[in-house]
């Protein structure tokens, strides 16, 4: 399951980046039958170019396919029929990464009313695509007590870079990262209270906010750098599948992020060189690394490891 892609030119503004994440299930009784969905490749967009992907599993499929979601991610389908007591997925990556914000003009743009008002509804008017990630979803709900946490930084004449900005600011601020703290099973509300989570739970905290509020926001998976260049501060979350948020600005028209902006409010930045991006949906559920259906296996471990390095090509420039 091996995809080459073009080479890129080589810039002092492209990281490249290889990422490996493996995936293992072991099962205390035997797995009669299989279905399984992986989401592991990266995206190609006008801000990453993927230049190499190698994606094995063990023990070797009977069935393989590939397709395109709704919402423009690959996702990799593939059955196991023998029994089996483990199951291992490797996905090997190679990405070109260019910075998607630079020059970022935090007074500039519509203001928060502006957006929200494009939003509403109007019978017979047009389709305003962004829309579709505007309402609930299973792990980002709309509640009256997000809308009141997202009012101090989404005020109506307020520009909505800057607004979204300091939204950021105040997740990172006001919540502790604590690794363990929650579950996927854990509603946004609670996190809202206990002030304490993960990426995950910032990226849906802060989705739902914004949701809340009648903007739209989206769900991004991907990887961090494990370890910068000399000089830099680790990044928060760096050893496994990162989070963050995307947020529908219109007219930001950059380059290689057209209008979405994205948002990582657990290291309370906004991503650049340092972020792969390989899928986006509405929430976690739209975008589950693996996920699938199995007869049999009884209790079972699981044991990921996502390693993301920046690749050291001679003759290019450091980043």
């Amino acid at each position: 399951m091996t995809t080459l892609l073009p080479d890129v030119p080589a810039a002092s503004e492209v990281a490249r980046l290889t990422v490996e994440h493996e995936t293992c299930y072991e099962y205390a009784q035997p797995v009669d039958q299989a279905q399984h969905i992986a989401c592991l490749r990266p995206l190609s967009d006008a801000g990453q170019t993927l230049l190499q992907f190698d994606m094995a599993v063990s023990p070797a499929p009977a069935q393989h396919s590939l397709r395109r979601d709704v919402h423009g991610n690959s996702r990799a389908y593939f059955a196991l029929h023998a029994p089996h007591h483990e199951l291992k997925v490797v996905a090997r990556s190679v990405v070109a990464v260019r910075e998607r914000y630079a020059g970022l003009d935090r007074e500039a743009g519509p203001r928060c009313a502006d957006v929200r008002e494009r939003l509403v509804y109007r019978a017979q008017a047009p389709f305003v695509p962004a829309s579709e990630f505007l309402f609930a979803s299973p792990y980002a709900p709309v509640q009256s007590e997000l809308k009141r946490y997202a009012d101090v930084s989404l005020r109506p004449e307020r520009p909505l870079v800057a607004a979204v900005l300091d939204l950021m600011h105040r997740i990172h601020a006001d919540f502790e990262y604590a690794p363990a703290s929650t579950d996927i099973s854990t509603p946004v509300v609670e996190v809202l209270r206990q002030r304490k989570g993960v990426c995950q739970d910032f990226a849906h905290l802060m989705i739902a906010c914004l949701r809340s509020w009648g903007l739209a926001a989206r769900y991004v998976s991907g990887y961090l750098l494990t370890q910068p260049p000399p000089g830099q501060a680790p990044l928060v979350g760096a050893d496994a599948s990162h989070a963050w948020v995307s947020v529908w600005v219109p007219g930001l028209a950059h380059q290689t992020a057209g209008e979405w902006l994205d948002l990582d409010p657990t290291n309370d930045c906004v991503p650049g060189r340092h972020h792969v991006r390989v899928a986006q949906g509405r929430d976690f559920g739209d975008v589950t690394p693996l996920r699938g259906v199995i007869r049999g296996g009884g209790r079972h471990t699981l044991l990921v490891r996502v390693t993301t390095r920046l690749q050291d090509i001679p003759g290019s420039p450091a980043v």
